[in-house]
């Protein structure tokens, strides 16, 4: 059982260089053991190329017949971009396969798995299960809940202000924070904000670690108010943007003019507000997996109502500003009892700096 887990875990590293460049596909690792030694191991690089089994064993220095082949999720048994993956372990013989999770998409879920085993190969499945799912939570939750994962970040004081009374936030977390933000950035597919974010600071919403993927930037712009000149309309060309718009209350002209810059515009079934709950399906049928909400107070709690909040991110530095009127993470009309809270669970505390970022996972009611 100690070499089970000794070349699982081996396959879970290599899956976790994957990440944030397979989406909407999961991150896989996989390794090919024969007479006790790696004689061939490789990942899921990127969304259309080789999965980690075809990797591992097309470009295996020796022959693998007869060799034990690990895989963090269960091999792929139907066409899709690439072959799939139970041919070639078919293919090379292997002797044996250890699965670490089950595969949820529906053109797999348990096919692969029997196809191998039709095939007088024995599986044997759930080796480090759960963190195979939890490396993989974005693409679980996109396959088994139809919607993207959606994870709402944002910095506070100490005393729980986003900004000063007067307006300004730069910068309330340190230089390790914002950077472990970009890598937030890096990972997840889309960024979301609030369209009085993009009017206040014009910013980019891009990733700035090099050679990390860009997410696809998504405003909530009931009206069509982003100007033509800001810096997202601007690199539309280079960096998708979306504009996310009420059912009514914008110039036609104004969405025309945004689609003729590169901006794709989704009008939503909210009459004054866009309908965030509409909004995640159709960048779920768009193939977002994921979406990192940046907004201000208002976005929050209007995300938090609409259920569509799985985990959250508290970057929080030790200052205190005060100031009644000053903005704070969530705001809207709030809730009446404290027993009726967003609680948060499996929460993970890490220290960046001189600052602290509290994550966890919401529980839905």
């Amino acid at each position: 059982m100690e070499d089970k887990i000794r070349y699982m875990r081996r396959a879970l590293e290599l899956a976790e260089q994957g990440r944030g460049w397979t989406s909407p596909n999961p991150m896989v690792g996989c390794v090919v053991v024969k007479e006790g030694r790696i004689i061939s191991e490789d990942y899921h690089h990127r969304c259309g190329e080789f999965h980690a089994e075809r990797n591992a064993l097309t470009y295996c220095a020796e022959d693998p017949a007869d060799a034990d082949l690990y895989v963090t999720l269960e091999p792929c048994c139907h066409y899709g971009k690439t072959p799939p993956c139970t041919d070639i372990i078919i293919e090379k013989k292997i002797r044996h396969v250890y699965v670490g999770a089950m595969d949820s998409n529906p053109l797999v879920a348990g096919k692969g798995v029997q196809i191998l085993r039709d095939h007088g190969i024995p599986v044997e499945t759930g080796i480090l299960a759960e963190e195979c799912r939890r490396q993989n939570e974005v693409f679980f939750h996109y396959m088994e809940k139809n919607r993207p994962f959606g994870v709402m970040k944002y910095a506070m004081t100490l005393d729980g202000k986003i900004a000063c009374a007067g307006g300004d936030s730069r910068w309330v977390t340190g230089e390790a924070a914002r950077r472990h933000v970009h890598e937030l950035r890096g990972y997840y597919r889309s960024i979301m904000a609030g369209i009085g974010t993009v009017l206040a600071d014009d910013p980019m919403l891009n990733c700035r670690i090099p050679g990390r993927r860009n997410p696809v930037r998504v405003v909530c712009d009931s009206r069509l108010r982003l100007p033509l000149e800001s810096r997202l309309v601007q690199t539309a060309g280079e960096i998708p943007v979306i504009a996310a718009c009420a059912a009514a209350g914008w110039d036609p002209e104004k969405k025309r003019a945004l689609e003729a810059a590169g901006v794709t515009v989704i009008v939503t079934g909210g009459e004054e507000m866009t309908d965030l709950a509409e909004l995640m399906q159709e960048l779920h049928r768009r193939e977002i997996d994921s979406v990192l909400m940046e907004g201000g107070g208002r976005m929050h709690a209007a995300a938090l109502a609409a259920g569509i909040v799985d985990k959250v991110y508290a970057y929080i530095a030790p200052k205190m500003v005060g100031g009644a009127d000053a903005p704070s993470p969530v705001e809207g009309a709030g809730i009446r009892k404290m027993a009726d809270a967003a609680a948060l669970h499996d929460v993970e505390i890490l220290r960046l700096g001189e600052d602290w970022c509290l994550s966890g996972y919401l529980s839905h009611k």
